[in-house]
C-alpha cells in the first residue's frame, strides 16, 4: 500500500510514485543509527510530510520539526499545510486531535506517541462539564458561554462549539475571553484554574469575580457562585503548578538585574511576584527581541527554558526551577522513526482520528479560536 492519492489538496496529488521505496532504509547500526535514518527517511519523503514540533519536546525530536510553536502556533500551521499528505505532531494527545480536527479531507494526522496523553486534559469529561453547565444554567438562564483550554479532549472541545462556546490557548485566551463577554455575562472555563483566574486578572477583574468548579461536589455543594462572572475547572498542569513564590524571590536575590517571565498556567501568586507571565511563543519571542546582556529567569518546560539559553548565548536564560512534561517525553526519535518509516514502507496504521459524533462542534470550536484576534 502506497500513498494514498489526495488530490483534493491544492491541486497537488500524492500516489505512490511521489516518493521511491527501492533504496535501503535501514543503513548499519551504530551509535547514531536512529538520527541517520530519521534524517534519510524524512529525506525521502520530502513535501508529502510535515513533522510539527512543540516547543516543549526535546531538542533531538525538535531538530527534525519542520514548524515549531505552541498549541495555537501549531493549530495554524496543521490547517495551512494543505500540500503534505502526512502530518506528524510531536506534541501530547490534544495536539494531534486538534491538527485531525483541522486538516483537509485525506490528509492523515500521526502522533509518535499516542499514550502522551495530557494529565490536565484528563481532569475534564463531558458528563462533569455536563453537570456544571446545567447547575450555572439553573442560576444564569442562557447568559453564559464555555471556552475549553486547547488541553481538553476534542469531546470536552465539542461540548463547548455546541453551545456556543470556543477553545482558547494560552496565547489568545485574553482575546476569547473578552469575545465571550461580548456576547454573555458569565463563562464557565475548563479545565485550568490558574490560567483562567490569571486572564480574568489580567482583564481588569477581581479575585470575587472568579469562583471554582469543585467536580467531587454536588451542585447543591458549589457555593458563591451568584455574583461571579468566571467559573473556572479546579484542574491544573503540573509542570507550572510546581512553581513557587520561593523560587521566585530566590531567583531575584541571585539575579537582581534578570527578568522573571512564568507561564499563566502558574498559581495566580506566582504571576503576581513575577514581571510577567505569558505563553512559550511569547517567552520565546521576548528572549529573542531582547538587547543584547539581557538576563532572564523564565518558569516553564525545562526543555524550551534549556533551547533558549543555547539559542541566545549574548544573553543569560536561566531556569526558574527544573520541571519537566513527563507526557511530552514520551516522543523520541525512535518513535518519530518509526512514523516515517512506517509510511515509506506503506503499513503506517494508526492515524488520529476524532468520532464522527464529535467532530463538528469540535471544529466549530477550533474555528471560533482561530478566527478570535
Amino acid at each position: 500500500m502506497g500513498l494514498p492519492a489526495l488530490s483534493d489538496l491544492a491541486g497537488r496529488t500524492w500516489s505512490a510514485s511521489t516518493v521511491s521505496l527501492t533504496e535501503d532504509l535501514h543503513p548499519a547500526p551504530g551509535a547514531d543509527g536512529v538520527i541517520d535514518r530519521l534524517e534519510r527517511a524524512k529525506g525521502k519523503l520530502g513535501q508529502s510530510v510535515v513533522i510539527l514540533g512543540h516547543h516543549y519536546q526535546r531538542d533531538d525530536v525538535i531538530r527534525f520539526a519542520d514548524h515549531t510553536g505552541d498549541s495555537l502556533e501549531l493549530s495554524r500551521l496543521a490547517a495551512a499545510a494543505r500540500d503534505a499528505a502526512y502530518i506528524v505532531m510531536c506534541g501530547v494527545d490534544f495536539m494531534a486531535e486538534s491538527a485531525a480536527l483541522l486538516v483537509a479531507s485525506g490528509q492523515q494526522v500521526y502522533s509518535p506517541s499516542p499514550e502522551a496523553r495530557c494529565p490536565m486534559a484528563l481532569m475534564a469529561d463531558v458528563s462533569g462539564a455536563a453537570e456544571a453547565w446545567d447547575g450555572l444554567t439553573q442560576l444564569w438562564g442562557q447568559d453564559l458561554l464555555p471556552i475549553t483550554y486547547q488541553n481538553s479532549s476534542a469531546e470536552l472541545k465539542a461540548f463547548c462549539g455546541e453551545r456556543g462556546g470556543a477553545v482558547c490557548t494560552s496565547s489568545n485566551a485574553g482575546a476569547v475571553f473578552r469575545w465571550a463577554l461580548a456576547q454573555k455575562g458569565h463563562i464557565l472555563f475548563f479545565p485550568d484554574e490558574h490560567l483562567g483566574r490569571n486572564t480574568a486578572a489580567s482583564l481588569g477583574f477581581e479575585e470575587g469575580d472568579v469562583a471554582v468548579w469543585d467536580a467531587e461536589k454536588p451542585v447543591e455543594g458549589q457555593r458563591g457562585l451568584e455574583e461571579r462572572t468566571v467559573v473556572v475547572w479546579q484542574g491544573y498542569c503540573h509542570v507550572h503548578t510546581a512553581f513557587t513564590v520561593e523560587q521566585v524571590n530566590k531567583a531575584r536575590e541571585m539575579w537582581p538585574e534578570a527578568t522573571v517571565l512564568v507561564h499563566p498556567e502558574c498559581p495566580a501568586e506566582v504571576v503576581g511576584r513575577s514581571d510577567g507571565a505569558g505563553s512559550t511563543s511569547r517567552m520565546v519571542s521576548v528572549v529573542a527581541e531582547a538587547p543584547p546582556g539581557s538576563n532572564f529567569v523564565i518558569g516553564t518546560e525545562t526543555n524550551l527554558v534549556n533551547r533558549l539559553a543555547a539559542q541566545h548565548p549574548d544573553k543569560r536564560v536561566v531556569p526558574l526551577a527544573r520541571s519537566l512534561c513527563g507526557a511530552m517525553a514520551r516522543i523520541t526519535p525512535a518513535n518519530l522513526l518509526s512514523v516515517l518509516e512506517g509510511i515509506l514502507e506503506g503499513g503506517m496504521e494508526g492515524s488520529v482520528r476524532v468520532a464522527p459524533e464529535t467532530v463538528e462542534g469540535a471544529r466549530l470550536a477550533l474555528d471560533r479560536m482561530l478566527s478570535v484576534v
